[in-house]
């Protein structure tokens, strides 16, 4: 992606090397955290796993690399990217884009939604409307996830900021409505569309990335490639050797390839209603 020298979003919050206020509430040992990067990797709603979880207290030492410096400017880059095709779409419909904040943060953190740790994984938290993200994830979707690339990383901060936008629309609200209507498994076949519906948000956004002539070669195949790695049927794979599909809350691998590139080809928004495919 052609970033350097563009403009940085002013929406960054910096955290990086700070300690949360009071002790976290997200507990447990290794089996918690691989269920919470399960259920949360790339934008799951939080508020239910970080409620019940804990985080072991612990003193943040942070020093800024130039890698974390260059990885973190890459960061508010793309923020500010989403910002303009975001802004234009919302304008375009009648409405006005609110922009949200991104927090980074190093070790742990705390949100509107509770405190969460680096294991979470990236994801964004309707009660603040900021997205979370550790710059250390970056790393290990490159050498875990075999996602390497700075458009993967692209991938993961505009699926994120395609969380807000669900959040602006009102797909937040309705699905904490069904959430005391629905048995666990109804509830993440909901779930499962509002994934793939931020993933058709973030193809969105790279067609119009595209159109501005920032993509370089193999920046889509990256996106693809992140996208079919944080499938929830790879990290099954990974986690347990074996996959529960009706356990899934983001969809599978295909589904998440499918939906970004949809909106990639599209760029037509009206085009990401997931809630009435019958085909995801």
């Amino acid at each position: 992606m052609r970033w350097k020298g563009r403009k940085e979003s002013s929406n960054v919050e910096d955290r990086r090397g700070m300690s949360p206020g009071g002790k976290g509430i997200v507990g447990g040992g290794i089996g918690t955290i691989a269920i919470v990067l399960v259920v949360l990797l790339l934008g799951g709603d939080p508020t239910s796993i970080l409620q019940n979880v804990q985080v072991e207290d612990q003193t943040t030492n942070y020093t800024e690399t130039a890698e974390d410096k260059e990885l973190a400017q890459f960061v508010g880059v793309v923020l500010a990217e989403t910002e303009s095709v975001w802004h234009a779409i919302f304008k375009e419909a009648g409405t006005t884009y609110r922009e949200p904040k991104l927090v980074l943060f190093s070790g742990k953190v705390e949100s509107a939604c509770g405190v969460a740790g680096a294991s979470t994984g990236p994801f964004y938290c309707p009660g603040d409307e900021k997205l979370y993200i550790d710059l250390s994830f970056f790393e290990e979707l490159q050498k875990r996830f075999k996602a390497p690339g700075d458009f993967a990383m692209a991938y993961v901060i505009a699926h994120e900021v395609g969380h807000h936008v669900q959040n602006l629309t009102g797909v937040m609200d309705k699905m904490n409505d069904l959430r005391s209507q629905l048995s666990q498994e109804e509830y993440n076949q909901y779930s499962v569309r509002v994934e793939l519906q931020a993933d058709f948000y973030a193809g969105i956004w790279a067609h119009y990335t595209e159109q501005q002539d920032l993509l370089e070669s193999g920046d889509l195949e990256e996106a693809l490639n992140a996208a079919s790695a944080v499938g929830d049927d790879n990290i099954q794979k990974q986690a347990q050797g074996y996959v529960v599909p009706e356990s899934f809350t983001h969809g599978t691998s295909a589904q998440r390839k499918k939906w970004f590139y949809k909106g990639f080809t599209s760029g037509d928004i009206r085009e990401g209603d997931t809630f009435s495919a019958r085909d995801l």
